[in-house]
């Protein structure tokens, strides 16, 4: 059996008992190390399991599925991942090629940045479509995440954005001299994310468009959902471009219309002046 088991968002106790017990009992264990990341590292994951856990990174995960494979239709293979196996990042394609050499798989769930956003007070079920907001490079600078946030903001949804990692990564010229020099990993902050939201209203408004949102525009960021220092910030998007909420990983949340129940909350969060950009519409609708 191929197991993927969710470590969930803080350290290493947060793996459900049945996920540690699978841990415990496989043959090989696999730390998927790409697409996040624990507060701890491998080495107080591996105290806690009591099991040696082998890195796999994109390469491993996307060239060279066979050697997670490899064993696992006669005895029991563990796949880790931070948060859930399903969660912000799916695993379909492992699935489905356990599932064509002849290799059973189950889950086991775990919270995911997807479902613990809702420790800002905002409401799952007004979220609309989630997106990736990437680095900017010299040559390579898209907007198609404002272009989603706009259709959310259309539908009165709020936006979960999920930030940047850049781990293993190499440059261009690296890349095309087929050398296997990495970059410095890094992590975008929610500072870094709003700096480019604000670009981008720039580049629009410079360009005549009407825009889904302006400076003022309520947002939320947060950085470490699930661990003990989690931090959650509210104010407007002009203010989360000069926050510092420390260290990694950062998500933001662009509002769509609130709830009175949710400014309720997020004033919990904000600094004196963060929330006087909202307007309200009506006796249960808010805006900014």
């Amino acid at each position: 059996m191929l197991y993927f088991i969710g470590l969930g968002l803080g350290d290493c106790k947060d793996i459900t008992v049945k996920g540690l017990e699978i841990v415990r009992q496989c043959s090989r264990v696999y730390l998927e190390a790409y697409t996040s990341i624990l507060t701890v590292g491998k080495e107080a994951l591996e105290e806690y399991y009591g099991r040696e856990l082998l890195l796999a990174d994109r390469d491993m995960v996307e060239q060279q599925t066979d050697e997670i494979l490899k064993g696992a239709d006669v005895s029991d293979v563990a796949f880790l991942v931070v948060g859930d196996p399903f969660g912000a990042t799916t695993h379909s394609d492992l699935v489905l090629r356990a599932l064509n050499a002849g290799i059973q798989y189950r889950v086991i769930h775990n919270a995911s940045i997807m479902n613990a956003v809702g420790c800002c007070g905002l409401q799952l079920y007004n979220f609309g479509e989630t997106v990736s907001i990437v680095f900017w490079m010299d040559t390579w600078r898209p907007e198609s995440f404002y272009d989603k946030i706009k259709k959310n903001r259309d539908m009165g949804l709020h936006t979960l954005c999920l930030l940047d990692i850049k781990v293993k990564e190499q440059s261009m010229e690296n890349l095309m001299r087929g050398r296997k020099i990495y970059e410095p990993t890094r992590y975008m902050t929610v500072a870094q994310a709003a700096e480019q939201l604000l670009e981008i209203l720039q580049n629009r408004r410079d360009r005549g468009e009407e825009l889904a949102m302006t400076e003022d525009t309520v947002c939320v960021g947060l950085a470490r959902v699930g661990a003990e220092d989690q931090t959650i910030r509210s104010g407007t998007l002009q203010e989360l471009a000069s926050s510092d909420l420390g260290g990694p990983l950062h998500s933001m949340i662009i509002s769509g219309h609130l709830h009175p129940l949710e400014v309720d909350m997020l004033k919990l969060f904000s600094g004196p002046e963060g929330l006087k950009t909202l307007k309200m519409t009506n006796s249960s609708t808010y805006v900014s």
